[in-house]
């Protein structure tokens, strides 16, 4: 899909605040309301607006714990790649999972409670995964940024 400045916009002040209406949008980048609303629709039923949520602060939910961690699986788990990632994609802790090139097969982004939960966490699910060989967690001490927002102006 070929995106107009307009598009581009549009979609910059919705990564930003989506619970804007389309007047408001449409004010911001000088459209009128009704060809305004016409592109966000447009824009949303090609699936580049996957959906719209609430974004949550985690710390006054009192999920003060992020971890990365970096998962080898075994040799004879590699052909069962897609059971792993089904059962990562269950776990709500889990927010995040790729796969990643280099000695590590996946990239694991986990938010916990606390480290006990976490520790609870690796004890009770990856540690009895017998297709995990290795498990390696950095757990982030300091946030720095923590954005959603693509960097859509730079890239198209």
């Amino acid at each position: 899909m070929k995106l107009s400045n307009y598009d581009i916009s549009i979609l910059d002040i919705l990564q930003t605040n989506a619970s804007l209406s389309s007047s408001e949008i449409a004010e911001r980048v000088n459209l009128s309301q009704s060809p305004c609303w016409r592109r966000i629709n447009r824009i949303e039923k090609s699936g580049i607006i996957k959906k719209r949520v609430a974004l949550l602060d985690r710390s006054l939910l009192g999920m003060e714990v992020v971890v990365f961690a970096s998962v080898k699986l075994t040799t004879a788990a590699r052909q069962n790649m897609d059971a792993f990632e089904t059962e990562m994609r269950n776990h709500s802790e889990v927010q995040e999972c790729y796969t990643i090139a280099g000695i590590w097969d996946y990239m694991l982004k986990i938010v916990t409670r606390d480290i006990r939960h976490y520790e609870k966490f690796v004890r009770n699910t990856l540690s009895v995964n017998s297709a995990i060989s290795e498990l390696n967690s950095h757990i982030a001490v300091t946030e720095i940024k923590n954005s959603t927002e693509l960097p859509i102006h730079t890239q198209l």
